[in-house]
């Protein structure tokens, strides 16, 4: 049985949400892998200097920062931290060798940035036959040395524009694997049952006012209760759903609240499918993986757009949803009102909707069958060089289930 090794971090939550979907779609597909997955946080724990201080993690500070909305300066923060890989780099190496030698992985598929390098070159030193894979879980790349390393590995990317990047970085023997978005849960695309308007009753909400998910990552942001107040202020007729995964403090604020429209206020919860399944459009930070949920569910999109709190990995995917036609920006919270009008006069939401209807994502599907295609690969192949491998189209998840196992992904 090959065994396949998925090296992710906690930092915000979107890297092991990646692993879990990769996981799951694994075991629907019934591919005969063992998959193991390496908590990076805890392996480097060693050659992290805030660990040596404080004893926690980097990644623990880092989704405490997303807590507090303490998003300014993301770019010379991530900066920063690159500095400090590249001087603990040779020990990252020396840690990433040993597990190696232990976990003895037939594939390494990261969904972590940063890190790749020293992957790359630990999988050298122990087993030159080891394929390392890159899945992107941003829509595009944040160079230098964010996502695209120029070395011997594979990369897979969900847009056009990493794709380009790829090319850039790597070079025109790039092994650059193009699906059809980002990787989220097999869950989103199953058929949704029950009542909407009564399920709404049964959280307390009006059965038929337009409804929103207001969702700024896995843990929450204090911008949700400044939302808040600025649509009382505004006196829409709307109501929320607040979804504030792992800060029970935001949600015990927002639950304080008096209102004067209906609300939900929801800790964590592994079925966010259910509640956006309810919600009309989504409101929020404009996390790659966030996205890509809302429009699974066929929800137009607001998001945060500003050079001082979007993080700068995530600037981009603003102007792509935007470009897109499917979402629209705002930069001061003053302004979300006035957003959400927009997006809800019938013409621009029957138009948002159209355009997300064109949209189709697999890319958790097609995935597998890239693996095998790399499973069967030499480790060289001189027919790479300036091909770029895209997925087959497939209408129902039977046929792309099946058609992944089969292989039927293209390299680019």
């Amino acid at each position: 049985m090959r065994k396949i090794v998925i090296p992710y971090v906690k930092g915000g939550g979107g890297h092991r949400a990646a692993a879990n979907a990769m996981i799951e779609v694994i075991k629907r597909q019934a591919h005969q892998w063992q998959i193991e997955l390496l908590d990076v946080d805890k392996a480097l724990r060693p050659v992290d200097p805030i660990y040596w201080i404080f004893r926690i993690e980097g990644g623990t500070v880092y989704n405490w920062l997303l807590r507090q909305g303490w998003t300014f300066g993301s770019e010379v923060l991530i900066r920063i931290m690159q500095s400090a890989y590249r001087i603990f780099h040779p020990f990252q190496v020396l840690i990433f060798r040993r597990l190696w030698r232990e976990l003895r992985p037939d594939l390494v598929l990261s969904v972590t940035p940063h890190i790749n390098r020293a992957l790359f070159e630990s999988l050298q030193q122990s087993t030159s036959a080891t394929p390392l894979v890159t899945l992107l879980t941003d829509i595009a790349d944040l160079p230098p040395r964010y996502w695209f390393e120029p070395q011997d590995q594979h990369f897979i990317c969900g847009s056009d524009r990493a794709i380009e990047q790829g090319r850039a970085i790597v070079g025109p023997e790039s092994r650059l694997w193009r699906v059809s978005g980002m990787v989220i849960h097999p869950k989103f695309y199953e058929p949704r049952s029950g009542d909407r308007k009564a399920l709404r009753k049964q959280l307390g909400l009006d059965a038929d006012l337009p409804t929103g998910m207001v969702l700024f990552g896995g843990y929450g942001s204090k911008t949700m209760i400044e939302i808040a107040h600025r649509v009382v202020g505004a006196k829409i007729p709307i109501q929320f759903i607040f979804l504030c995964g792992h800060n029970r403090k935001l949600a015990e604020k927002l639950r304080a609240l008096k209102l004067p429209f209906p609300v939900h206020v929801q800790e964590f919860t592994d079925d966010v499918v259910h509640f956006m399944g309810l919600c009309d459009f989504f409101i929020g930070k404009a996390g790659p993986a966030s996205i890509s949920e809302a429009l699974a569910m066929r929800l137009p999109m607001i998001v945060q757009h500003s050079v001082l709190m979007t993080l700068a990995q995530e600037r981009y995917n603003v102007e792509w949803l935007v470009e897109q036609g499917v979402g629209l920006a705002w930069e001061r919270v003053q302004d979300v009102p006035r957003v959400i009008s927009r997006l809800l006069e019938p013409s621009t939401y029957a138009r948002m909707m159209r355009q997300i209807e064109t949209m189709t994502n697999r890319a958790v599907f097609e995935v597998p069958g890239i693996l095998s295609q790399i499973f069967h690969q030499p480790r060289s192949s001189p027919e790479r060089s300036s091909q770029t491998h895209e997925p087959a189209g497939a209408e129902t998840y039977q046929h792309e289930a099946s058609a992944a196992a089969m292989g039927t992904a293209r390299q680019t």
